[in-house]
């Protein structure tokens, strides 16, 4: 099996709503390709569905440091700081993926509670 055939089959789970089947899969990617930017970026987003919002925002944050240019973790990273109170923080991050992508239209929706 081919390391994206096994994130497929996390992110499946993932989305299924089956965490732990999930987190198993995207180990197992992580295991394969320790690196693997959309393993560590599921998981993050497992951890927020869970409530472990701290780990979370960690995890999110690792991975935006290390894929600057993934606009979709950046923009994932950018709503978990809104939910939890960090509202400069979020949209500051708004901002970021506006300049690198000024057609983005998630983030041009959310930067209008920024103003």
């Amino acid at each position: 099996m081919t390391v994206e055939e096994q994130y497929e089959i996390g992110f499946q789970h993932r989305c299924e709503g089956q965490y732990d089947l999930a987190r198993q899969a995207l180990n197992k990617v992580l295991d394969m390709a320790p690196g693997h930017v959309k393993a560590r970026w599921q998981l993050a987003l497992i951890a927020q569905f869970e409530g472990d919002f701290e780990s979370s925002l960690e995890g999110l944050r690792a991975v935006v440091q290390d894929a600057p240019e993934d606009l979709d973790v950046r923009y994932d990273y950018a709503m978990t700081m809104m939910m939890l109170g960090m509202a400069d923080d979020a949209c500051q991050e708004f901002r970021t993926i506006l300049v690198m992508d000024p057609g983005h239209e998630k983030a041009r929706q959310q930067i209008a509670y920024c103003q």
